[in-house]
C-alpha cells in the first residue's frame, strides 16, 4: 500500500509520503472497573505520517498510547508495531521495541536531579552503549541545537520554563533515532506562542528523522498544523477518520465543537 498525505496548514503544503502502516490496532479494548474506556478501537498509523488522535478529556486518548507501549495492558483487540505483536512480546522484546518507539509525556518526565546535557545522555548510555564520549557529545549537540536550546546544556530543568522543558524533553525523545514517536498532549499547559513553537518543533522532527508520529491532543491549532490525518475518538470508538478540511465539513457535534 502506497499513500501520500498532504500537510494543509501552514504555508507550502509538506508531503508525507507513506507507506505501509507501522502500527496497527484492531477492535481495541480497554476497561477500569468496569467502565469501559476503549470499547472497539481499529486505526493504523502509515509509515512517514502525522496522525493526530482527538477526543474530549476522559475519551481514552492517553489510555490509547499507553497501550501501543504496554505501559498498561489492554483487555481485548490486537496492537502490532513495526510488525510486532505487542501482547506477545516478552520482557526482552518488549525492552527492544521501545527502543524504537519514542515517547514524549505530558508532563516531559524530565529528571529533575540531573542538568539537560545529563537528561540527554542517560538514554544515549543505556541504549547506545557502544557509542564513545565524543559521539555521544555530537548528538547531545545535535538535538539540543535541532530544538534550539544549545544554551541550556548545563542548566537544571528547574530553572527552564514549561515551554523550553517540553523542548529538552523532545530532544530527549529523538536522541536515540526512533522510528515511532508518540506524543501525549504536547502542547498542553503552553500559552499559544510556545504551543506553536511546539507544534513547528513536531513538523521539523518528522522532515528531519523521517518519522512516524501519533499525535494525542485535544489543541485544534496543534491539530491544524502537525497533522496528515486525524481521527476523532467518540464513546470509546473512533467516529470520523480523515484530513483536516473532512472535518472541518462534518456535522457532528462533538467535531464541531473542535471547530468553532
Amino acid at each position: 500500500m502506497n499513500t501520500e498525505q498532504t500537510e494543509t496548514i501552514g504555508g507550502a503544503p509538506a508531503k508525507a509520503a507513506s507507506g505501509g502502516p507501522v502500527i496497527v490496532i484492531s477492535n481495541l479494548k480497554k476497561s477500569f472497573g468496569g467502565q469501559e474506556v476503549l470499547k472497539s478501537v481499529s486505526l493504523q498509523l502509515l509509515d512517514g505520517e502525522n496522525l493526530v488522535v482527538l477526543g474530549k478529556s476522559g475519551s481514552g486518548k492517553s489510555v490509547l498510547i499507553k497501550c501501543i507501549v504496554r505501559l498498561m495492558d489492554h483487555d481485548g483487540g490486537s496492537i502490532t508495531v513495526l510488525g510486532k505483536d505487542v501482547s506477545a512480546l516478552n520482557g526482552a522484546g518488549l525492552g527492544e521495541l521501545r527502543k524504537k518507539v519514542g515517547f514524549l509525556f505530558q508532563s516531559g518526565a524530565l529528571y529533575d536531579s540531573m542538568t539537560v546535557r545529563q537528561n540527554l545522555e542517560f538514554p544515549l548510555r543505556r541504549m547506545r552503549k557502544n557509542l564513545t564520549k565524543s559521539e555521544i557529545d555530537e548528538k547531545v549537540k545535535e538535538v539540543l541545537e535541532h530544538v534550539g536550546l544549545w544554551d541550556t546544556l548545563d542548566k537544571m530543568p528547574s530553572q527552564l520554563s514549561g515551554g523550553m522543558r517540553k523542548r529538552i524533553s523532545l530532544a530527549r525523545t529523538i536522541i536515540v533515532d526512533p522510528k515511532i514517536l508518540l506524543y501525549d498532549e504536547p502542547t498542553t499547559g503552553l500559552d499559544p506562542a510556545t504551543s506553536d513553537e511546539i507544534s513547528s518543533l513536531i513538523k521539523d522532527v518528522q522532515k528531519k528523522y523521517k518519522t512516524s508520529s501519533l499525535i494525542i491532543t485535544h489543541d485544534i491549532q496543534c491539530a491544524r498544523s502537525t497533522a496528515n490525518r486525524l481521527v476523532m475518538l467518540q464513546d470509546g470508538e473512533v467516529s470520523l477518520e480523515g484530513g483536516i478540511e473532512k472535518f472541518e465539513k462534518s456535522t457532528d457535534p462533538v467535531v464541531k465543537s473542535f471547530f468553532k
